[in-house]
């Protein structure tokens, strides 16, 4: 999943756009969805969904399978906030914003209309958040981003720091697969035992071959010449789109006006 999010930010439709614009763009609608209401951060799903899917032309079942993880996340922590437990005398106090309730001997067990209403639009947030996310994701160059962070300052430490976990998220990965899939050849996980005891293995290799790869990338390193500064080049030419420089404008307009509306 994460090499092909990768490979899609170097060969989408909009990668002929300046990567400022999309990211001043994509950080303006995250700003928007972080104190939208629910029906604006809906706006903003199918928005940037529009943009992902027809504009960047990113494939929608790569797109939904990368959403969905959110919405597993979500569901995971959807009890907390929908059930409520109170003692049975308190359950008068409570009436109105009970739609379901069970009783259990001194205790009354609840689906919360209240909590029910937290959980949409925390979903209708993160969703929107997300969708701004991937928007950068799929359609930014990881060195085109850290280009940007450049320009704006940030400490060479911390940009040297975010190229490293970058470059090891897809030797773990890489390493992570292989490892996998011999064990599967062998059949390491064909009962609940040895699915423990091959995962335990699979964990306690990948941290070897992990360790051997950084060791084996700092000699590469020393012997072309390091001198402690990684150099970031990015010869793509980008060309402003005055379509979507337009469009994206009109379009936080109106998600301004439909907020204002709401108020």
């Amino acid at each position: 999943m994460r090499l092909q999010l990768d490979a899609f930010a170097y060969t989408n439709k909009l990668n002929t756009i300046p990567p400022e614009q999309k990211l001043i763009f994509a950080a303006f609608v995250l700003g928007i969805s972080l104190v939208a209401h629910p029906l604006t951060q809906g706006l903003i799903i199918i928005w940037l969904g529009i943009w992902v899917v027809v504009y960047a032309e990113i494939p929608w079942r790569i797109y939904w399978r990368s959403l969905y993880l959110v919405i597993l996340f979500w569901l995971s922590s959807l009890p907390a906030l929908v059930i409520n437990l109170v003692p049975v005398g308190h359950v008068a106090a409570i009436q109105t914003d009970v739609y379901w309730g069970l009783a259990l001997g001194n205790h009354y067990l609840y689906w919360g209309l209240q909590g029910s209403s937290v959980a949409l639009v925390i979903f209708l947030r993160a969703i929107a958040a997300t969708s701004c996310l991937y928007f950068v994701m799929l359609t930014i160059p990881f060195n085109a981003l850290l280009r940007i962070f450049t320009k704006l300052g940030l400490p060479l430490v911390v940009s040297e720091i975010l190229l490293l976990m970058y470059r090891f998220i897809f030797l773990l990965l890489a390493t992570a697969t292989s490892l996998w899939t011999a064990q599967q050849s062998r059949l390491g996980y064909q009962n609940l035992g040895r699915y423990f005891y091959s995962l335990s293995l699979l964990i306690r290799q990948l941290f070897q071959d992990t360790i051997y790869q950084y060791h084996q990338s700092y000699l590469a390193l020393q012997t072309r010449g390091f001198q402690g500064k990684f150099q970031v080049n990015n010869f793509a030419v980008y060309q402003t789109s005055p379509r979507y420089l337009l469009e994206s404008t009109i379009g936080c307009i109106v998600l301004i006006g439909v907020e204002f509306y709401l108020q």
